[in-house]
C-alpha cells in the first residue's frame, strides 16, 4: 500500500509585488519570499487575469511545467497574456520566487493540453526553454528555444530552432538534456508532407524531425528526420539514456491506419537507431486521439513507458518496461478506469511511479500507483487529489531523492505533492 503523501503547494500567488523575493538563483536567497495562499477566490483571480496591468500570476495560466536542478531546487515555467514566466523554489514549492518574464515581445505561445513550454537544467545550473509559437497562418508554428546562465535571473533573446522557415507545422516539442550539457530538441513537423502534397502524393501524419547543439544553445545542427509517419497532435516525449544517447517515444500511424507508439533510441546524437513498436493494442483509428506516451529512464538504465489506447478490445491506459536498452518491452500492464488519460512515468533507483487523471462525468480523479521492485508489481491505485473543478495535465518531478506529482488547476493553484 502506499505511503501517506506529504503535501507541498504553491497556490495563489495574490500578495503585492512588494511581498516577492528577487529572482532566486541556484543560492538561497535572503530575500522575503513570495507569499502561498491556500486558494483563489474566483472573481479575485478572474479580475487579476484579465486586467492590463495586473502583476502576473500563476493562477491565470492552464499549464505548468516543472523540474530540479541537481541542487534540490524546483523550477516551474507558465504563460499569462504571451509572456513566458520563471520561478523557483528551495521549499518544495512552499515558497516562490517572484516570477521572471522570459520572452521580452509577447508572442502567442501554446500552453494548453499536450502543447506547453517545456523546461531542463544542466549539470552547471544553465536553464534551457523551449515552447510552440503559434503563427498567424492558421494550424502554423515554429520551435523556440532560450536560455539563462545566471540562475534565472536573465533569458536569452528566443530564437527558431527549425530550420524551415515555412508557415505549416512545426509543433510539440519535447526537450531533453545530455550528461555533457547537449541539448536536444525534437518536433512534429510538416516540412515532408507538404513537400509529397505538391508532388501528388497521399501521406498520413507528419514527420518526427530533431536538432541539438554541442555549444549551450549558441548553435544547433541543421534539422534532421527521424521518422514520418507520426500521429499529428500528440506530444513526443524525451529521455537520456545511460549511455548519453537520446532516446524518442511517440504515437506512431501503422500500417492499417494503426495509431500505436513507437521509440527510437539513437546510436550517437546524429544517428538515429532502429524503430522499435511500443506495445501492440491495434488501435485503428483514422483521426488524432490527442494522447502522447510518457518515457522515463531510470539512474539503473530501465525504461519506462505509459501510453493511451482506445483499441476495442484493449482500451484505457498501459504501462510496459525495458531492460534492454528499448530493443524489447515487457508485457503492457493495462490500468486506469473509464475516464482515464494523459498518463505520466517516472523511474528512480528501482522505484516507480505513474500518475493520471481519471473523469467519471462530475469529479476529476489524480490518481497515483507505485511500484518498489522496477515496476514488476505495482501498489492499488490510489486517489491524489479529486475536485469537481478541472485539472492541467499532470507530471512527475524527482529531486533525486523523492518523486513529486505537479499539477496546475486555475482553481485550485499549482500544487507539488510527494509520493
Amino acid at each position: 500500500m502506499m505511503k501517506t503523501n506529504k503535501t507541498f503547494t504553491l497556490l495563489a500567488l495574490l500578495a503585492l509585488a512588494g511581498c516577492a523575493t528577487e529572482p532566486m538563483t541556484e543560492q538561497v536567497s535572503t530575500s522575503k519570499p513570495a507569499q502561498a495562499h491556500q486558494h483563489g477566490d474566483k472573481k479575485a483571480v478572474n479580475s487579476l487575469c484579465t486586467e492590463i496591468n495586473a502583476t502576473p500570476n500563476v493562477l491565470c495560466s492552464e499549464t505548468v511545467s516543472a523540474t530540479y536542478s541537481n541542487k534540490g531546487v524546483l523550477w516551474i515555467v507558465w504563460v499569462n497574456k504571451g509572456f513566458i514566466y520563471a520561478q523557483s523554489s528551495t521549499d518544495k514549492g512552499i515558497t516562490f520566487s517572484a516570477p521572471v518574464k522570459v520572452n521580452s515581445l509577447s508572442e502567442q505561445v501554446a500552453a494548453k493540453g499536450e502543447s506547453r513550454p517545456k523546461i531542463k537544467l544542466d549539470d552547471n545550473g544553465v536553464i534551457y526553454l523551449t515552447w510552440d509559437l503559434h503563427l498567424d497562418k492558421k494550424r502554423s508554428s515554429y520551435i523556440r528555444f532560450s536560455r539563462s546562465s545566471d540562475g534565472g535571473q536573465h533569458f536569452s533573446e528566443p530564437v527558431t530552432v527549425n530550420d524551415n522557415l515555412e508557415a505549416i507545422r512545426h509543433r510539440f516539442n519535447s526537450l531533453a538534456i545530455g550528461k555533457n550539457g547537449e541539448i536536444f530538441i525534437t518536433w512534429l513537423d510538416a516540412r515532408d508532407i507538404e513537400l509529397a502534397k505538391k508532388a501528388g502524393k497521399d501521406v498520413k501524419g507528419l514527420s518526427v524531425y530533431y536538432t541539438w547543439s554541442d555549444d549551450g544553445g549558441q548553435h544547433f545542427k541543421p534539422n534532421k528526420s527521424v521518422a514520418d509517419q507520426t500521429c499529428e497532435c500528440c506530444r513526443i516525449d524525451t529521455a537520456i539514456a545511460k549511455d548519453n544517447t537520446p532516446v524518442i517515444a511517440w504515437r506512431h500511424i501503422f500500417e492499417g491506419k494503426i495509431r500505436d507508439h513507437a521509440l527510437v533510441k539513437f546510436k550517437n546524437w546524429n544517428t538515429p537507431g532502429k524503430m522499435v513498436h511500443l506495445g501492440g493494442e491495434k488501435w485503428a483509428i483514422d483521426a488524432c486521439p490527442h494522447h502522447g506516451p510518457s518515457l522515463a529512464i531510470s539512474d539503473i538504465d530501465t525504461y519506462h513507458a505509459v501510453w493511451f489506447s482506445g483499441a476495442e478490445t484493449q482500451k484505457g491506459l498501459f504501462y510496459a518496461y525495458s531492460t534492454t536498452s528499448g530493443k524489447r518491452f515487457s508485457k503492457p500492464l493495462n490500468f486506469g478506469k473509464e475516464g482515464a488519460s494523459h498518463p505520466s512515468v517516472l523511474g528512480l533507483g528501482k522505484q516507480v511511479a505513474i500518475v493520471w487523471q481519471e473523469f467519471d462525468g462530475t469529479h476529476n480523479t489524480i490518481q497515483t500507483m507505485k511500484s518498489t521492485d522496477d515496476g514488476k508489481t505495482w501498489s492499488t491505485p490510489a486517489a491524489l487529489i479529486q475536485s469537481t473543478e478541472a485539472f492541467d495535465e499532470p507530471f512527475l518531478v524527482s529531486d533525486g531523492e523523492h518523486i513529486y506529482v505537479s499539477v496546475q488547476s486555475q482553481k485550485l493553484g499549482y500544487q507539488l505533492k510527494q509520493l
